[in-house]
């Protein structure tokens, strides 16, 4: 069975790449582990903050890698330790964040607890370009370029 695309509409060229962002969005929407916090922290900052409680710098990876910013944890289990009752879960997570083009990862901190991820967002400039029309062969001399704006 085929799927029916959001961006099959003949006006919308080149969004495939968006619709694949969708598509991994919508997969990992479902997770509930670590929380996080989303906040800006000025014109062009953004800061992650995720509850990592028991989790060490050993125990965490950030990575970025095509516009997708994720979150590993995994603590290591010590044979040594004899737990009488285990209610503090030592469970590994992943947690992915989709990233808009241009935005970079500024550092991250580990305090209390908490992993900080901060952000900066680019401003965006306004582009505007003349593109030249080359004229058919019926139309004009060749090489004429006509220029409308």
């Amino acid at each position: 069975m085929s799927r029916l695309s959001l961006f099959n509409n003949p006006l919308l060229l080149g969004f495939d790449e968006f619709e694949r962002t969708l598509d991994r969005i919508a997969k990992h929407s479902g997770e509930g582990y670590p929380p996080y916090n989303i906040e800006q922290t000025g014109e062009s900052g953004l800061r992650i903050t995720l509850a990592v409680a028991g989790f060490g710098l050993d125990d965490l990876s950030i990575t970025v890698e095509n516009n997708q910013l994720c979150v590993r944890g995994k603590q290591a289990d010590d044979p040594d330790r004899v737990f009488l009752h285990r209610g503090i879960a030592a469970r590994q997570f992943q947690r992915s964040f989709v990233l808009a083009d241009g935005i970079e990862v500024a550092g991250s901190t580990l305090d209390n607890g908490l992993l900080h991820i901060d952000l900066v967002r680019p401003l965006a400039e306004p582009k505007a370009r003349s593109i030249p029309i080359n004229a058919g062969a019926g139309s004009a001399p060749r090489g004429k370029t006509i220029e409308h704006g």
